[in-house]
C-alpha cells in the first residue's frame, strides 16, 4: 500500500509508495495476456484499492487546492475503480495526526489545503462527501489512519498551532526524519481512541482501517528512543513484549471502541506482509525478511486475529512468485492458514508495475488473482495504490475490467459482525 518511505535489505514494503501525480483516466487497450476468459462470475470477493493523501499520492492532486476541483479528481478515481470492477475503496483520512475532516482534536490536513490547519475554501467537509460518492456508486468505504505517525518529515512539515505535537510534546518521539506519538504512552492510547470514536460517531463509514506504521520500520544502527516509557511503564518484562503489550493495547481499545460506537463497522488492520520468519519461529513462513511484524514493528497480527479483535487483516505481499526472500506463493498459503477465521484480503503492489522483470510480466498479477481465488481462507485483494492503475500498466486494468472483475461481486459477509443499522432498525 502504500519511491518507498522505507527501504528494507531483503524487500520493499510500504503502505506510501509515491509516483508522480497524474490525472486518474485509464486508456482502453485488449488485454494481451495469454490466459483464456473467466465466464463464471465470482459471487462474492472483496475487491478494493488504496487512496493514499500523505504526500499526496493518490488525491488530491498536490497543489490542488480548490475544492470543486478535489471534488472532480475525487470522482474520476471512483468511477476508474468501478469501471475496473472494484467494490470498495481504502482512503487515507488521517496521515499524520491532522485530518480530511472537521475534527476537534486535529488539524486539517496540510496535503488537502496546502497548509497544515487551514480550513478548505469555499468550506466542505471531504470525508462526508468521499462517502457518500462512494456509496452512491455502490462502494463500500474504509477510513484508513495512520495509528502513530505525527510528523511526516520534521525538515518540510510545518505543524499548525493547534497539532497535538505543540500541545503535549511530552507525548512525542523523533525517529529519523519523522515524529512518533510514543506507543508507551498510555495518554498517547487514549487519544487515539478519541480520534477514532468521534470519527465512527460522526460519519457513515463501513471500515476503520490501520496500516503498518505501529513501531516504525528500523532504521540500520538506530535504536528507537523510548527508554524513558520503557523505565516508568516496562515493569520486568523484556523491552520487545513491552513494545508489543503496548500495540497490543491500543488494538483492544481500538476494537472496543468502535464496536461499541457502531457494532456493524468493520475494524481492519494491513500490516507487513511477513509476520515472523520460521527461522526466529517454526510457526512462521519460509521466509528471509529483513524485518517483521513480530520482531521489528511489534505488531503480533496473529494474537489479534486469535482473539477476535480485528474482523480483516490485508497483509501487503508486494513480492513476486519465485521471491529468494518472501515468495508469493509462500505468503499467501501461510496467511491462508493463520488468519483464524477472519477475513484475509491480500495486498498487491501494482506501484511495482515494470521495476523489474518480474514486474514487466504481463501475467504477474493476473496469475496472483488465481492463486488468490484458489486459495481456502482468502476472501479477495486490495491494490496499491489508486494511482497505479494510470497507464493501465501491463494491460492489467483492463484484465480487470474485461476479464477477472468482469461480473460484478458482492462483499463478502462477516457472520460474527451485526447487521448495519438503517432507520432505527438492523
Amino acid at each position: 500500500m502504500k519511491k518507498s518511505f522505507v527501504v528494507f535489505a531483503l524487500a520493499l514494503c510500504a503502505v506510501n509508495s509515491p509516483s508522480q501525480a497524474q490525472s486518474p483516466v485509464s486508456p482502453v487497450r485488449p488485454p494481451e495476456e495469454s490466459v483464456p476468459v473467466t465466464t463464471s462470475p465470482v459471487q462474492k470477493e472483496f475487491r478494493a484499492a488504496w487512496i493514499a493523501t500523505v504526500d499526496n499520492i493518490d488525491w488530491p492532486t498536490k497543489g490542488t487546492v480548490d475544492p470543486e476541483t478535489q471534488r472532480a479528481e475525487y470522482i474520476r478515481l471512483l468511477d476508474m475503480h468501478v469501471a475496473n470492477g472494484l467494490n470498495a475503496v481504502i482512503v487515507q483520512v488521517r496521515p499524520a495526526a491532522d485530518a480530511f475532516f472537521p475534527s476537534q482534536y486535529e488539524p486539517w490536513s496540510e496535503w488537502l489545503t496546502g497548509k497544515q490547519g487551514k480550513p478548505p475554501v469555499p468550506w466542505y467537509d471531504p470525508l462526508q462527501f468521499m462517502i457518500a460518492a462512494a456509496h452512491e456508486r455502490g462502494l463500500e468505504f474504509h477510513a484508513w489512519l495512520n495509528p502513530y505517525r505525527a510528523i511526516f518529515n520534521l525538515n518540510k512539515s510545518i505543524p499548525a498551532k493547534t497539532h497535538v505535537t505543540r500541545i503535549h510534546p511530552e507525548w512525542f518521539l523523533n525517529y529519523g526524519d519523522k515524529k512518533y506519538f510514543d506507543p508507551g504512552n498510555k495518554e498517547v492510547q487514549q487519544f487515539v481512541g478519541k480520534i477514532v470514536q468521534d470519527m465512527v460517531a460522526r460519519y457513515d463509514v463501513d471500515a476503520v482501517h490501520f496500516d503498518d506504521y505501529f513501531y516504525p520500520y528500523r532504521i540500520p544502527g538506530k535504536e528507537f528512543p523510548d527508554s524513558r516509557s520503557y523505565q516508568q511503564y516496562g515493569k520486568a518484562m523484556s523491552r520487545d513484549d513491552w513494545r508489543r503489550s503496548n500495540v497490543d493495547s491500543i488494538i483492544v481499545l481500538l476494537s472496543k471502541t468502535i464496536k461499541a460506537e457502531k457494532p456493524w463497522v468493520k475494524f481492519g488492520i494491513s500490516p507487513f506482509g511477513v509476520w515472523r520468519n520460521n527461522d526466529k519461529d517454526s510457526t512462521g513462513s519460509n521466509t528471509r525478511a529483513g524485518q517483521t511484524n513480530y520482531d521489528d514493528l511489534y505488531a503480533d497480527i496473529v494474537l489479534w486475529l486469535k482473539k477476535g479483535w480485528i474482523d480483516y487483516v490485508a497483509p501487503q505481499l508486494y513480492w513476486e512468485f519465485g521471491h529468494k526472500a518472501a515468495d508469493f506463493e509462500t505468503l499467501l498459503d501461510w496467511w491462508s492458514r493463520n488468519s483464524y477465521g477472519k477475513h484475509c484480503y491480500i495486498g498487491l503492489g501494482l506501484y511495482k508495475a515494470g521495476t523489474s522483470a518480474p514486474w514487466r510480466d504481463k501475467n504477474q498479477v493476473p496469475r496472483m488473482i488465481r492463486a488468490i481465488r484458489n486459495t481456502p481462507n482468502i476472501q479477495g485483494e486490495i491494490y496499491f495504490s489508486s494511482k497505479s492503475f494510470v497507464g493501465n500498466p501491463n494491460g492489467w486494468s483492463d484484465s480487470l475490467r474485461l476479464n477477472y472483475y468482469a461480473a460484478p461481486a458482492v462483499i463478502p459477509e462477516m457472520e460474527w459482525v451485526e447487521k448495519k443499522e438503517v432507520n432505527g432498525k438492523r
